[in-house]
């Protein structure tokens, strides 16, 4: 009888203990945020890292695990896929994409111009302004990324005509420089990094000549967003905590950029203050704003998109994780 009852005992401890283990793991698969970022030298990574490096995830009480892909619309497509629950990408796809049955919001808003982004020649390209580019072949990363934007703006607004080639990320210098393609639309580090170094010069600032509206956001999508509202709002305030962490320390941000992009400290100073320092620090994106973006993707053709309304929303608002 009382081996019996040792037992049963045993087993209720077992179970119980089983119990609590599957309660842990389920909390621990709650806590983790899956975040998509468009390549790897580009400012969404370098915050990210920057969030994952100084802990500040872990000060929120999440886990973060971060993939890079080759381009926006491959985030993209990865989110849609359930792949990853927070991305950077442009307002334009948020819009199409609720056409096409994704539906994601954009959560908080990063920057209000293409700081950084350039279309960039060879240095010793006979190609000396972008009219001269039409009929021939400019390298993007994929279709519907922001370079691909930044193409065909550049088309419209200089009436010419070219080719398009997606190379991913990862692609677009090593084409340009051995002539695949004769230009790329390339973003910063790589774009500051390729002028200090002489190998390409600019034809067009991005940053100064595309009028002012939202040309990034992190979004989630309506399922998440419902779900999982705190996650998304720890997942915020870390992300914008890795930020104003590298806006508030300059000789680690530097040596932090140069480590996350491999590249050197000139460079990663470049970035800093040619990007990084320009940001959003409060995430606020408004009907103007988005508007003037769904606008400028109407002008590049892209038509079939959900209105303002429907493509972001203003429950959060990132309060930055401190160190």
């Amino acid at each position: 009888m009382a081996r019996s009852m040792a037992r049963g005992a045993r087993i209720t401890s077992l179970a119980a203990l089983g119990a609590l283990l599957a309660v842990a793991t389920l909390a621990r698969a709650e806590d983790t945020v899956r975040i998509g970022l468009p390549t790897k030298t580009y400012y969404p990574t370098i915050i990210s890292e920057t969030a994952l490096r100084q802990k500040l995830f872990d000060k929120e009480g999440i886990k973060a695990e971060l993939t890079i892909y080759r381009s926006g619309g491959e985030t993209f497509e990865a989110a849609a896929a359930g792949a990853a629950d927070l991305q950077l990408n442009s307002v334009a796809l948020v819009a199409a994409g609720r056409r096409k049955g994704v539906d994601t919001k954009a959560v908080a808003g990063t920057a209000l111009g293409y700081y950084g982004w350039y279309l960039m020649v060879r240095s010793d390209s006979p190609v000396t302004k972008p009219e001269e580019l039409d009929g021939k072949k400019v390298g993007i990363t994929a279709a519907g990324s922001g370079s691909d934007l930044l193409a065909r703006w550049t088309m419209t607004d200089r009436k010419i005509k070219f080719t398009t080639v997606p190379l991913g990320g990862g692609g677009l210098v090593p084409n340009l420089l051995s002539n695949n393609v004769d230009a790329i639309v390339l973003y910063s580090p790589l774009s500051f990094q390729m002028m200090q170094d002489k190998q390409a010069r600019s034809l067009i600032d991005f940053g100064a000549a595309v009028p002012s509206h939202v040309t990034g956001v992190w979004i989630a999508s309506d399922k998440f967003i419902k779900e999982k509202p705190a996650l998304v709002q720890k997942t915020l305030n870390a992300l914008y905590g890795g930020l104003m962490f590298l806006r508030a320390n300059r000789p680690e941000a530097i040596k932090m950029i140069a480590e996350i992009d491999e590249i050197p400290p000139k460079v990663a100073e470049a970035e800093l203050d040619g990007n990084l320092m320009k940001l959003s620090t409060t995430g606020e994106m408004t009907e103007e704003w988005l508007g003037r973006s769904l606008e400028f993707s109407k002008l590049i053709g892209m038509t079939d998109v959900a209105p303002v309304g429907e493509i972001y929303t203003s429950a959060f608002k990132p309060k930055p994780t401190v160190k």
